[in-house]
């Protein structure tokens, strides 16, 4: 998709020997033609140049590129040119990151079924006196053989 750059030309300065024209670039479109125009139209119908500081009249044209906005001041007029332009090259853009070639993925192995739980054989209810001995430690007797 190609990237438009929007630009505006005007008068810079004071004075007549010190005025001189200018051009900056007001912002960066990504899309067609159409939307970068239309984009660069709201931005010149809301445009303040730097001359004149209070315009009695505003008048907007559009040519086959862009806009010539004209300003009536209170003893001459300005005008500044908007244009669509397209980019092909920016020498400070980062460069884009290599595309890693594409690694096919291993193919699935056959999904089995986890192992199933080994049932024990419930153990017997242990009797009430399971934990007690036959003869008691106290009475210092050795078991019976």
């Amino acid at each position: 998709m190609p990237r438009w750059g929007l630009l505006v030309e005007q008068n810079l300065g004071f004075g007549g020997q010190r005025r001189v024209w200018s051009g900056s670039v007001l912002d960066h479109v990504d899309g067609t033609r159409e939307e970068a125009l239309e984009i660069l139209r709201q931005r010149a119908e809301a445009y303040r140049p730097v001359h004149p500081t209070s315009p009695k009249r505003r008048r907007l044209y559009r040519e086959r590129d862009g806009f010539v906005l004209v300003l009536d001041g209170a003893m001459q007029s300005f005008h500044c040119r908007f244009t669509v332009v397209e980019q092909l090259y920016d020498s400070t853009a980062p460069e884009p990151e290599p595309v890693p070639p594409a690694v096919p993925e291993p193919e699935p192995e056959a999904v089995q079924p986890p192992p199933r739980p080994v049932r024990r054989r419930p153990e017997p209810p242990r009797a009430w006196d399971a934990d007690v001995p036959e003869v008691p430690s106290w009475l210092g007797r050795d078991r019976p053989s």
